[in-house]
């Protein structure tokens, strides 16, 4: 269905959309959304808005949740009447949203009565859907899973998991896999943010946020480079303009485009796609160039940053305009804002994860922050906004083909670390796994084939995956497939499979766009409104969520459906051995207590049951800018206890707000770096010099904490005698008392050492981040200056082509560079924001934003259906929309819409009465191959199309 500005609202209610823009606007608080809604614009200025008046005398019961949307993680109060939900208001005294929402956020209440949801279990047959029973459901499906295990070994079925799940189910669903015995599990932070965890992770010591939206408010200034946080995360911005109205914050825009936060920026910069490791080396040009580094924080916490200021020679002003098309006196200004205006942050989204040099990025951006000296520090730091409410979450849990539960890895110590968690025998494990060996690893220890070549794992020439078969049987346990690139390819894979499973309270555009006639299977999935457990924000914060409603229809919550399959496949008793099920359904309370048991690494251990809910039922007592408890139980305490929560909940463990900041004890959420490289590199040593967090009695850099090092120094005597048992041999990731960590952090250390960040990581394919020409590029004169990789054999079991992608010209025919991002309307995928009548009404059409200098040469107007044409074979039908927004020669795309393929419309192909209410084609089935060498990132901020009127 296309709605139109002529549709009057009667024909509006008729085809479901129930509502007019000027009813929907009336009748929300969408209206009094953003600073009014946060308060900043006083009290008197905005009224309550009341969608209904409620009929029914019914008692009211009120519940705390967080919204499903981006990993700001705001705050909701939901009311129900006899189990339906009637009412929601944004949650004014929760610490992160204030009483802010966005478009999403208001229109919540509709995702989980929606009628467009999947209703009981379906499959195709003959090209029709059929209606199942769950116990038919699981039997069925299991017994083809158990024959493709029998055939072809338990890594050809792939279980693709979700930055959907709450984290009890997100450790569930990995933990599930491991006991299939396959890493051939993923999510979607592998094409989200995995290049951010990869580069972080290797430069300071954990790949995540290190200070928080709120500490914003303390930041002079603030770089946004591939970020447009007003449309992806519109209530983070609110922490924004505080800092620039209280702090008079200088705020920077890098993009491609013109946004709507370069509309809020103080100063606004135009990039060349593909760009940003030359652009920030041209920043550090002049600041290494004026002597605005910060001298004194690279000699005590930083290692390499003369190896930078070698490779940062080769990139003068000339060099950096030619590269990035950003003229000296631009570059020397921001240098110049960024230096003047300290503590400030650097802000990054999939506009600078999603290249095939995204790592190179990440870790970029991370040296700027050092050589400024603006880590450790509140106001500072890399805050990265994630585009899922649970991507965070489901990351740390390890829905990961490289890691287990905590960034444990894939090694045996690992594995042993989880047996002994989940009292499951070691070899019982192993022996579930394939047996036999690839270039000398099993696969057991090696990374499983990631989400986004899955597409690879079907249609490659079996000789060449390293594993048993093909995939064969895939699970999208809430995944939307179009938010991958290479449609064409996928719609082959989907084909070519035994087997699809689509678990997810929507059908998905994985229902539709497969070109199959059966083999298809639809499970309904509660939505998270529908079960409760925790989910962690952005900033790293764990916010409990309350059951909102029962499950409606016939859905299932996915931590019993994953019990189900678990009793179909032979593992229930391993899976829950220490968790308490109730009918088919496992306790939430006891896998965060099991998770608690194990997750040393990162400091998931402080965070019981009890503490998260008191801090969900006491959102007042938390202060708006430093997230500090202040009175009630929860006094000094961060709020969501945000990890590193060191030790057991016993402890008390405050939680970190700011990440490596040793101005305060350890105790209170203090650390200096992660001491995780070793302690020596090439005569020079990796550990702090003459920094210590305060109260640390060692007073210097040191390594991280094994028991050995406690009796060193001495205090091997300040463990209990069982927690000296259980430490013996045992280090602070793998001590299941908490011991050591418990001594550590008594005599003022960080568990994981005290190290330097380094700007070097010798074990990735460029060791320093190098600027290289995207493998598809119109500027076929750099490509020899600056050339991709040569092609790899392997990476992540699969043959991965670079430099033969890239030898192909093809900007003769496709001359327009092709970026994509993300609407304020719509999440993700968009099958569950187009199924809502409040979002459809907002955005009824796919685009393409076409700079006029192109439309006017190719007769195009603005609202006119055109091709664009990707060079690769794909294409997609849109309207044009001409605009300032993107430069000349580059044309941008959102990414959330699907039904539509290569001009053709798939909406007969959905289960009756579940079509989105829009529908649209998928960028991605322009967008073509590339991946990251270290993650495989997959490549979608630029490639080249060429555009047509249809």
């Amino acid at each position: 269905m296309r709605l139109t500005k002529k549709q009057t609202a009667a024909e509006q209610q008729k085809e479901g959309l129930g509502v007019s823009r000027r009813g929907f606007l009336k009748g929300t608080s969408v209206a009094a959304g953003g600073l009014a809604a946060s308060g900043l614009l006083g009290k008197g200025m905005m009224q309550k808005a009341e969608a209904q008046t409620p009929k029914s005398s019914a008692p009211v019961e009120v519940s705390r949740t967080i919204c499903t949307h981006c990993s700001v993680g705001c705050g909701v109060y939901a009311h129900t009447q006899n189990g339906v939900w009637t009412y929601q208001e944004p949650a004014f005294d929760h610490p992160i949203n204030k009483g802010a929402h966005c478009a999403k956020g208001a229109a919540l209440r509709h995702h989980g009565h929606s009628s467009r949801r999947l209703k009981y279990p379906m499959k195709l047959v003959g090209g029709n859907w059929q209606k199942m029973s769950w116990d038919d459901a699981i039997n069925e499906i299991g017994d083809k899973v158990l024959a493709i295990r029998e055939e072809s070994g338990p890594d050809s079925v792939y279980w693709l998991g979700s930055a959907k799940f709450n984290n009890e189910q997100a450790y569930l669903f990995r933990k599930f896999g491991s006991l299939w015995g396959t890493n051939n599990v993923d999510h979607q932070a592998r094409i989200c943010h995995s290049t951010t965890v990869a580069g972080v992770a290797n430069t300071w010591g954990y790949g995540a946020m290190t200070n928080s939206y709120n500490d914003m408010q303390n930041s002079k200034s603030i770089l946004f480079i591939g970020s447009n946080a007003a449309e992806a995360h519109p209530v983070s911005m609110q922490h924004t303009l505080i800092a620039k109205e209280r702090n008079n914050a200088q705020v920077v825009v890098v993009d491609p485009r013109f946004t709507r936060t370069a509309a809020k920026a103080n100063h606004y910069t135009r990039i060349r796609p593909g760009s940003d490791v030359a652009y920030i080396w041209g920043l550090l040009w002049h600041i290494f160039e004026n002597g605005w580094e910060d001298q004194q924080f690279i000699n005590q916490r930083v290692y390499g940053m003369d190896e930078i200021r070698r490779e940062v020679r080769d990139f003068p002003p000339a060099v950096v305009e030619d590269i990035t098309g950003v003229p000296e006196a631009e570059v020397y200004k921001v240098a110049k804002i960024l230096a003047e205006n300290t503590p400030g942050c650097i802000v990054w989204c999939m506009g600078g994860t999603q290249h095939t040099t995204g790592n190179n990025n990440t870790r970029a951006y991370c040296i700027l922050e050092l050589a400024l000296g603006n880590v450790g520090k509140s106001g500072g730091g890399a805050n990265i906004y994630r585009g899922h409410d649970n991507v965070q979450g489901a990351t740390d849990f390890g829905v990961l083909s490289n890691s287990l539960p905590g960034y444990y890895g894939l090694a045996e110590g690992s594995w042993r670390h989880w047996a002994r968690v989940w009292e499951v025998d070691y070899e019982w494990i192993e022996n579930r796994f394939d047996s036999a060996t690839y270039g000398g690893t099993k696969p057991m220890n090696a990374t499983g084939i990631p989400v986004s070549r899955w597409v690879d794992g079907v249609l490659e020439d079996s000789s060449k995956i390293q594993q048993n078969d093909n995939i064969r049987a895939m699970f999208y346990w809430g995944h939307a497939v179009n938010s991958q690139t290479r449609g064409p390819d996928m719609r082959e894979a989907m084909k070519k499979l035994d087997m699809m499973v689509i678990v997810d309270p929507y059908p998905t555009v994985a229902a539709v766009m497969h070109d199959r006639n059966d083999g298809v299977y639809l499970l309904p999935a509660c939505t998270q409104f529908e079960t409760y457990g925790s989910v962690t924000a952005s900033n790293r914060s764990i916010q409990w969520r309350d059951k909102v409603i029962e499950p409606h229809f016939e859905a299932k919550s996915d931590h019993e459906i994953m019990y189900l399959f678990a009793k179909k496949l032979g593992f229930a008793d391993q899976l829950v051995k220490n968790i308490q099920v109730n009918g088919n359904e496992p306790l939430i309370e006891d896998i965060v207590r099991e998770y608690n048991r194990g997750m040393w690494t990162i400091g998931y251990t402080g965070q019981s049951p009890e503490r998260l809910k008191y801090h969900q039922q006491n959102w007042h007592a938390f202060d708006f800018t430093s997230l500090r408890g202040v009175g009630t139980e929860a006094d000094g305490e961060f709020y969501g206890l945000p990890w590193p929560c060191w030790g057991t909940p016993e402890m008390k463990h405050t939680g970190t707000h700011v990440l490596y900041d040793p101005s305060i004890p350890v105790s209170r959420g203090g650390t200096g770096f992660r001491a995780n490289f070793g302690v020596e590199r090439n005569g020079e040593t990796l550990l702090a010099e003459g920094s210590a967090p305060v109260g640390n009695e060692i007073g210097d850099g040191h390594p991280e904490f094994t028991a050995d090092l406690l009796k060193q120094l001495g205090w091997w005597d300040d463990l209990t005698a069982e927690e000296k048992q259980a430490a013996e041999g045992r280090d602070w990731k793998t001590d299941l008392s908490g011991g050591i960590q418990r001594v550590a952090i008594k005599h003022g250390c960080a568990p994981f050492g005290n190290g330097k960040a380094r700007t070097v990581v010798w074990t990735f394919p460029d060791a320093i981040p190098k600027h290289r020409e995207p493998l598809y590029t119109t500027r076929r004169d750099l490509v020899a200056k600056y050339p991709t990789f040569d092609d790899f054999d392997s990476l992540m079991r699969l043959p991965t082509l670079y430099k033969s992608v890239q030898e192909r010209d093809t900007s003769g025919e496709f001359p327009i560079i092709l970026t994509s991002g993300r609407l304020v309307e719509y999440e993700g995928g968009g099958d569950e924001t187009r199924s809502n009548p409040w979002l459809a009404e907002l955005q009824q059409h796919m685009f393409v934003e076409i700079n006029p200098y192109n439309a006017n040469t190719l007769r195009i107007r603005d609202g006119q259906d055109v091709w664009v044409y990707g060079p690769e074979g794909g294409r997609a039908k849109v309207k044009a929309k001409i605009t300032n927004s993107v430069g000349r020669n580059v044309a941008f795309m959102p990414f959330h819409f699907g039904g539509e393929f290569q001009g053709e419309n798939l909406r007969h192909r959905y289960p009756e009465g579940s079509q989105p209410y829009i529908s649209g084609e998928a960028v991605n089935t322009v967008t073509t191959y590339g991946y990251d060498p270290v993650t495989l990132m997959q490549e979608t901020k630029c490639t080249v199309c060429r555009i047509e009127a249809a």
